[in-house]
């Protein structure tokens, strides 16, 4: 089966790489923003003429969660409109859609876990475009899998992880905020997942939620990332209000990955367990 990720070159798309080479996948192609541009409907399409996909992963996504405070525009245009081009031609051309989306679709103001028929009630920029991507896509396909992610991270492109280390490797000491819980998501797990889906030829349409197990601040992030990873710095923990930004994230957005795990059977590795694993590709 042909498979075709757009934003083939992120930080994802390079993590979908990494596993389809590993699992002998060759039938699988990647689009960077210029021959994969989901804004331009022509170019787009002559590149469905050419892949004839019978599945598109959609990585493809505007991530920069303050900076979409300010370019409202840019980001509907990315995170809606591209999604919504890609599912008019996947219905056109008769493809699967697998679109990414994140756990910044909702509030997160409940400690408890977050099912994929829980209200969505986005508090930025970014959720609230994701979330406008997800409805596009729901709308014009019927053939669509929607996977909800949170805190991705891996060895490739720039994320917390690699961030961390390198300003570990700056400083004595940093600050990281502790009261905002979730999950990692170690992206080559992710990968994973979906190459799972596609290959179990399954027609169990609809939204699922995809993250590591467990639950951790970023502050417990972060001192893993130095314990595992044999830095010595000290982390002081923040709260969010000591750590202003133009975006205002979820307290708590960690997401229950039942649905997943028994539509598809995939197994989801704990955080810690992956974490180790990422450090070690290095």
């Amino acid at each position: 089966m042909n498979i075709l990720v757009l934003g083939g070159i992120g930080q994802l798309g390079q993590c979908i790489s990494k596993v389809a080479t590993e699992r002998g996948i060759t039938s699988i192609s990647y689009a960077d923003e210029f021959v994969g541009n989901i804004l331009d409907m022509k170019v787009l399409e002559d590149l469905f003429v050419q892949e004839k996909p019978q599945y598109v992963i959609n990585c493809a996504a505007y991530t920069a969660v303050d900076k979409a405070e300010d370019e409202v525009d840019l980001s509907r245009k990315i995170n809606r409109n591209g999604a919504e081009n890609i599912a008019k031609l996947c219905a056109k051309f008769d493809a699967t859609m697998l679109q990414v989306s994140t756990d910044f679709i909702f509030e997160g103001n409940v400690p408890a876990l977050l099912t994929e028929t829980d209200p969505a009630v986005p508090i930025s920029v970014y959720g609230l475009t994701k979330l406008e991507g997800e409805k596009a896509v729901e709308a014009i396909l019927e053939k669509h899998y929607i996977v909800r992610t949170a805190w991705l991270y891996s060895e490739f492109a720039s994320n917390f992880m690699k961030t961390m280390l390198r300003l570990g490797s700056e400083r004595d000491s940093l600050g990281v905020i502790a009261d905002q819980v979730g999950t990692p998501t170690y992206g080559v797990d992710l990968a994973g997942a979906l190459l799972d889906i596609i290959a179990s030829d399954k027609k169990a349409y609809g939204i699922y939620h995809y993250s590591n197990e467990g639950a951790i601040s970023w502050y417990d992030f972060a001192q893993a990332i130095f314990e595992l990873g044999n830095v010595d710095v000290i982390v002081n923990p923040l709260k969010t209000s000591e750590y202003p930004t133009k975006a205002t994230r979820p307290a708590f957005s960690v997401m229950d990955k039942t649905k997943i795990k028994t539509t598809f059977g995939i197994k989801v590795p704990y955080w810690r367990d992956s974490l180790k694993v990422a450090l070690s590709c290095l």
